[in-house]
């Protein structure tokens, strides 16, 4: 008879939640490591564009 009985909604969204909390981490993180990456990248970018300014100057 167990097996027939359905699992209580609480029980059944408690590990969505904890799916949910994962991946939102998971977007989380990568989402940083993305403005990481460009912020460096605009950096470089930027320096090397404003010596080049200045040479002309």
């Amino acid at each position: 008879m167990d097996q027939n009985k359905p699992t209580p909604k609480k029980y059944k969204d408690a590990g969505r939640e904890d799916r949910l909390k994962a991946a939102l981490k998971a977007n989380m993180g990568r989402r940083k490591a993305q403005t990481k990456a460009r912020t460096q990248a605009d950096n470089s970018a930027g320096n090397s564009g404003q010596q080049a300014t200045q040479d002309k100057d």
